[in-house]
């Protein structure tokens, strides 16, 4: 799984012309999920990003996360994410999850936002979407669950 999340002051998804959902301020969270994710990694991954800190503190340090800070997710499905560009000039996708696999483990990110008192939006899983987003920062990070309860180096 790979999350890219992206910081914003304001983010809506839309399909065919009507807005699907829209945030204030919070996270934009593109999410591709990977062949042999599970719903837990999802639910693990999605406190993780909850409580990332990347919103500044009075020093201006990254010191404040989202749930501290009262913002807002708007989730959107990004298959591309799982792009193998090694080979060739055309990504191949065979990384990815089944669409039918997919939903339900961006569905478990989502709620797993809720329970941890996040208000989420998502976009509209399989459709072609738009996504306008205001990047504050920009702060934009990416996260891989297979990054999930490692290590630190350094």
């Amino acid at each position: 799984m790979r999350v890219v999340l992206q910081r914003v002051s304001r983010a809506s998804v839309s399909v065919d012309g009507e807005i699907v959902g829209a945030i204030g301020g919070g996270l934009l969270v593109l999410m591709g999920v990977a062949r042999g994710d599970t719903e837990e990694e999802a639910r693990k991954l999605a406190r993780k990003c909850a409580e990332m800190r990347v919103y500044s503190d009075a020093e201006g340090r990254f010191n404040l996360s989202l749930i501290e800070t009262g913002g807002e997710a708007l989730v959107v499905s990004q298959f591309t994410l799982l792009a193998d560009v090694r080979r060739g000039r055309r990504p191949s996708f065979a990384a990815a999850a089944a669409p039918e696999v997919a939903e339900p483990i961006v569905a478990a990110f989502a709620a797993a936002l809720r329970d941890v008192g996040v208000r989420v939006e998502t976009g509209l899983f399989g459709a072609r979407m738009q996504v306008e987003l205001v990047n504050e920062g920009p702060v934009t990070i990416i996260v891989d669950s297979d990054a999930l309860d490692q290590p630190r180096r350094g």
